[in-house]
Parts: structure tokens; C-alpha cells; sequence
């Protein structure tokens, strides 16, 4: 016997993954962990029993409710469902898998669609904070087809505008959870930032690469690898997150000149895989450490903080283009709005099946 799940498979952003509603899910959070692994078929590092894509990118999962506070339209919950480990991890956001909130809140009825374009208003829970999605719904339905291009996806689809607001410090409790804009952690100086997502940013030179490596070179670099991790999890306490070894925060990402017209080139690992792009979020952070004067990223931009600002973070597949508004400087600098272009394509709507020995379903 099978349990059937009713779900939603979704590419968002440069992510795929399952999108459920969240009163088709256990309220046990243990027994929904144990239901999403199998959904996903993890632990195995092909996913060969589940829907996951052998790679963090493909095995995520968004849950999705009524809003908690009163801002908000829906409720988003993002799980990463770890796909060699049987764990899932809900210490972090991601901004991709967000793209398709607003189309699911939509096609299931959760907001009204208006003739022409909605925004939804999205309450992501992992940080508390507030993200608008504006997609596209000529004569009230969601349109998945459009010129809008994104790096890291093949052909072009309808856009999706994502306005961020109060994320600054939104899992660290502070844009520079140490305090610092540098600080040195195993010889190496780095900058701890949180703009929607706890990054730490290491020059490429500093340990001994260009940075325009592939993520699969830089994987099978194992002494790079493990001063990577050993530098995380230093940073991670430094930041306040506590023991990151079973989390996957905070992202570490190597930064050098740009090398194809960008602000800054990145790679990023997720944590210990290299990301093929960037996250959303990560890509955020990086920009705003960009604009932040006396950060190891600010050298390599030009201009100084303040203003409105259109940064291109460099990645192994393209280009991010994040929208910047920041304020200030030294302890008063502040951003005041950040936002970006993503896309998001409805793949398969019905059920996941799941061993009933693991959740015999609702009675």
C-alpha cells in the first residue's frame, strides 16, 4: 500500500522541486521529514526510488499555507531535502524555489488572479520576512510563456519580478552578524554578510585559485574543499548560527575580478557542492557586500555605496542581475530595497506516492 500525496512539480528559477499544500502534509514535523525523503528518494546519491535530481538543486520541497501575518497573502515554508543524508534542512530560504509561490498560491486559488498581472505577497517563514511576486495573468490566468531570459535555463519564459523587503540580518539578526565588515577566520580574510541569506565571501586568490574554475574542478579539489568547510563552520559560530556541520548555512562563496563584463565573479558552494549559478538569495548578499564600502567584494566594483544600483554577479552559467538601493555608510549603511527577475514554468500537477508504512495518510 502507497500513501498519494497530492503535489506540484515546478521549475523556479534555476531549482525544481515538489510544491505541497500544507494541509496535505503531516503537522508531525519528523513524520513529514521521513515522507519527503522518501517523495525525494533519499538518502541515495541518485534519488533512483524518488523525484529527486541526484543534485541539491532538484531536491527541493516548498510548503505552502495560509499566511501568518497579516502582510502577507500565503504562507512559504522551504525544505531542502538533502540527497545523500536522510535529513531535511529548513534553516535556510531559497529565492528560486520562491518564483513558483506565486503561480501555485494562484492556480490554487489561495489569491485571486486580476486581468493583466498579481502580485502575491509571500511570507517566507524560514527568516520571517516578506517577498512580493508580480506574475503575469492576462484574462486571470497565470501565463507561463513569455521573452523573459534567465542564465542557467534554456529558452525564455514569463517574468517574474521579486521585490524583497526586511531581509537584511534575516537569519543572523544583523546585515553583518560579526559586526565586521572583514574578519579572518584559518589565516584567511573573509566578509560575513546576510541579506536574505548568511554568506561568507573568500577571494579565489587567497586559496589559491583563479575562480573561473568549473564547480566539478573545484569539487575535486579535495584540500580546497575541506579549508572551505573548515572556515565555515568557524564563521558559521562567528555568526551566530551556532554548529553549522549538519546545516546548510552559510553558503561560502569565492570571489574574483569579473571576467565577462559583471561587478564581480562567483562560485558557491552550497555547501559543499559548487552551485552551477547562484542562489537568489546568495546572489543578494554578494551584491550587497559589493556595494558595501570595506568589504573584501567592494574592491572589486566601481562607484562607491548609496543610490540605486544594477549589479551582474558573475557565475559558472551567466549572469544574476540584482537591483540594489542601499543607504548610508559604516554602521548607518543599510539596504532599503533589493530585487530581481526570475522565471517559473509549471512541469506536472497530481500525486506523490509514499510507502504507507512510513504515513498511512489522513483519517
Amino acid at each position: 500500500m502507497q500513501t498519494a500525496i497530492p503535489c506540484a512539480v515546478m521549475r523556479g528559477g534555476t531549482s525544481k522541486g515538489l510544491y505541497f499544500a500544507a494541509a496535505d502534509l503531516p503537522a508531525d514535523v519528523a513524520v513529514r521529514d521521513r515522507v519527503l525523503l522518501a517523495a525525494m528518494g533519499s538518502p541515495d546519491s541518485r534519488q533512483i526510488d524518488g523525484m529527486g535530481g541526484a543534485d541539491p538543486l532538484t531536491s527541493k520541497v516548498a510548503v505552502i499555507g495560509s499566511p501568518t501575518r497579516p502582510d502577507a497573502d500565503v504562507d512559504y515554508l522551504f525544505l531542502q531535502v538533502v540527497v545523500d543524508e536522510a535529513r531535511v534542512d529548513p534553516n535556510q530560504n531559497c529565492g528560486n524555489i520562491l518564483a513558483g509561490i506565486g503561480p501555485y498560491a494562484i492556480e490554487h486559488g489561495l489569491v485571486p488572479a486580476r486581468d493583466g498581472a498579481t502580485e502575491v505577497r509571500i511570507h517566507m517563514v524560514n527568516t520571517n520576512s516578506l517577498a512580493i511576486a508580480a506574475v503575469a495573468t492576462p484574462g486571470g490566468k497565470v501565463e507561463y510563456e513569455g521573452q523573459a531570459r534567465i542564465d542557467g535555463v534554456p529558452g525564455t519564459a514569463a517574468p517574474i519580478p521579486l521585490d524583497f523587503r526586511d531581509i537584511a540580518g534575516s537569519s543572523c539578526g544583523a546585515l553583518l552578524p560579526t559586526g565586521n565588515a572583514r574578519d579572518i577566520f584559518l589565516g584567511i580574510e573573509v566578509t560575513c554578510i546576510d541579506n536574505g541569506m548568511p554568506v561568507v565571501l573568500l577571494r579565489a586568490a587567497d586559496l589559491g585559485k583563479q575562480g573561473n574554475e568549473t564547480p566539478a574542478a573545484l569539487e575535486a579539489d579535495a584540500t580546497l574543499t575541506q579549508k572551505v568547510e573548515a572556515i565555515r563552520l568557524a564563521a558559521g559560530r562567528a555568526m551566530g548560527l551556532g554548529d553549522v556541520a549538519n546545516k546548510n548555512v552559510p553558503k561560502m562563496c569565492l570571489v574574483s575580478p569579473p571576467v565577462h563584463g559583471g561587478a564581480i565573479s562567483t562560485r558557491t558552494f552550497i555547501p559543499r557542492r559548487v552551485h552551477t549559478s547562484i542562489g537568489v538569495l546568495g546572489a543578494i548578499s554578494v551584491a550587497t557586500a559589493c556595494a558595501l564600502p570595506g568589504s573584501i567584494a567592494a574592491a572589486f566594483v566601481d562607484g562607491s555605496a548609496g543610490g540605486r544600483r544594477k549589479l551582474d554577479i558573475e557565475h559558472p552559467t551567466g549572469f544574476f542581475t540584482v537591483e540594489l538601493e542601499t543607504a548610508g555608510s559604516g554602521n548607518a549603511f543599510a539596504v532599503t530595497r533589493s530585487s530581481l527577475l526570475r522565471t517559473a514554468r509549471l512541469l506536472m500537477r497530481g500525486e506523490v506516492l509514499v510507502p504507507s508504512s512510513i504515513w498511512p495518510g489522513r483519517r
